[in-house]
């Protein structure tokens, strides 16, 4: 899985299988006599990844030799490092680890191939970097996060075939940025959060569809953006004081509390 460099643990110094550092035996070992390793603190070999990443800061000139190395943490920090001509053969590596440092410094073209790879974490960061046209393939993606990432950077004129997302938290996003008048297609939502940001898009004069709504926080919103005072009177009757509260102070201002009574 996808991680962030460890953090040093003391003077412990494990490789990667699991046995001891061993220095005199190392390949590198004699970067020790120009002080461009340290056992326990910048080490090609040891199991960290924050003393893997200080070992190319010191020697990226060394990456190359290390992106087909038998521990994917290091093929995943030298990919930082490598020449360029060096990473599409790492697309295909089995660490999504190594396939996203590799890709990330690739063209666009690149990036686009690893929309469907098989690791959700790849697939979420590169919706993070493709540009519309390139995030229409991803919006039926299958896992949830990365559609909700391509609802968040998509052009809001492009939504319109994820408003019946499975997923509410999408279509919540979804109803929050597609473009007008497209929110009125999705007032009967099932989930209520999403009819909300329905309500909270929908204009003064079209919002009144929404009065009946069996959520009081709808109600609410259609109660604050309608300027229809008939509506506005029959919400000042909800059965929701906080409705019948923001209806009143819309319909008849200072003078709601008078009015109520009066009712």
């Amino acid at each position: 899985m996808m991680t962030n460099p460890a953090t040093d643990p003391g003077d412990e110094r494990i490789d990667w299988r699991g046995d001891p550092v061993r220095c005199d035996t190392c390949a590198q070992r004699l970067l020790l006599f120009v002080r461009k390793c340290a056992p326990g603190h910048a080490c090609v070999e040891d199991r960290y990844a924050r003393r893997i990443d200080r070992f190319f800061d010191w020697n990226p000139d060394l990456a190359n030799d290390h992106v087909n190395h038998k521990h994917f943490e290091v093929r995943a920090i030298a990919a930082k490092h490598a020449d360029v001509f060096r990473l599409p053969a790492l697309l295909d590596d089995p660490e999504e680890a190594v396939r996203w440092n590799a890709v990330r410094r690739l063209p666009m073209r690149y990036k686009k191939m690893l929309r469907d790879d098989p690791h959700r974490e790849v697939r979420i960061r590169i919706a993070g970097h493709l540009d519309d046209a390139d995030l229409v393939q991803m919006m039926q993606d299958s896992d949830y996060y990365v559609r909700l990432v391509v609802a968040r950077r998509i052009a809001p004129a492009l939504l319109g075939a994820m408003m019946q997302d499975e997923e509410p938290e999408v279509r919540r996003v979804v109803a929050s940025r597609i473009s007008p008048p497209m929110p009125g297609a999705m007032v009967h939502d099932p989930d209520p959060l999403v009819r909300l940001c329905v309500a909270e898009r929908m204009t003064g004069e079209t919002i009144s569809a929404m009065r009946g709504d069996v959520d009081w926080r709808v109600r609410h919103a259609v109660a604050s953006r309608t300027s229809d005072a008939e509506i506005l009177r029959l919400l000042t009757r909800d059965q929701d004081p906080l409705v019948r509260e923001m209806a009143s102070d819309r319909l008849y201002g200072n003078d709601a509390p008078h009015r109520e009574m009066a009712s």
